[in-house]
């Protein structure tokens, strides 16, 4: 006796494994923000206009390899935003609230 396969709709699947990704992605930056809390590089960078990430490890006494490694994953997912002209990563204000201010 055969087993009947149902018919897979294509938009469907494609919007299940957009949403997989995406879940993993916020699995990948829930890491990254607790990082970023623990280690006081949001609230170092709050304010700070834009930066490098050799500044940034300068300020915070952390290993400029890790921070630059940092900055890229929170530039890619949208948290800090990066010029490569300059080679400066900013948090925006916005970002700035919600991560480093405790009072918010």
């Amino acid at each position: 006796m055969a087993v009947e396969t149902p018919a897979v709709n294509m938009d469907k699947l494609m919007a299940f494994l957009g949403q997989v990704i995406g879940e993993l992605g916020a699995t990948v930056n829930a890491g990254l923000i607790v990082i970023g809390d623990r280690l006081g590089l949001y609230k170092a960078m709050a304010g700070a206009g834009p930066i490098t990430s050799t500044e940034l490890a300068e300020k915070t006494r952390t290993s400029e390899r890790y921070i630059r490694e940092w900055l890229n994953a929170q530039a890619a997912g949208g948290f800090v935003t990066y010029d490569p002209a300059t080679k400066r990563y900013e948090l925006p204000p916005e970002q700035a609230m919600a991560l480093a201010d405790e009072d918010s």
